[in-house]
């Protein structure tokens, strides 16, 4: 069976066939996802690559956790599920009010 790993510190130049040759020297990879941002379309300095079995993806871990790549020290560790993000409101208070300073009131209340 397949084992994830999260792979942090990533340089922003790091491609997904680097980090499949890097992680290749664990064992065989099935898959290396370097995460882009939808805004700017840069890397956003992580990824996750998939190994096809627990020992290779222990492997890897020992083999380059805390190592170099590209210049920069890279974490590896095991991949956690995704958890679910709280839902934003939008802005919004629920009393009705826009967030923001709440400024430009005099004393009484009145809006300058």
């Amino acid at each position: 069976m397949a084992k994830k790993l999260y792979v942090g510190g990533l340089p922003y130049t790091t491609t997904e066939d680097t980090l499949k040759e890097t992680f290749s020297q664990a064992g065989t990879v099935e898959s290396a996802t370097v995460i882009i941002d939808k805004m700017s379309g840069r890397s956003k300095g992580f990824g996750f690559v998939e190994m096809s079995t627990e020992e290779e993806a222990q492997k890897a871990i020992e083999l380059l956790n805390g190592k170099d790549l590209e210049g920069r020290n890279i974490t590896v560790n095991e991949a956690r599920p995704m958890e679910p993000r709280p839902r934003t409101g939008g802005g919004f208070q629920r009393d009705g009010r826009g967030g923001g300073f709440g400024g430009n009131r005099d004393r009484g209340g009145r809006n300058w």
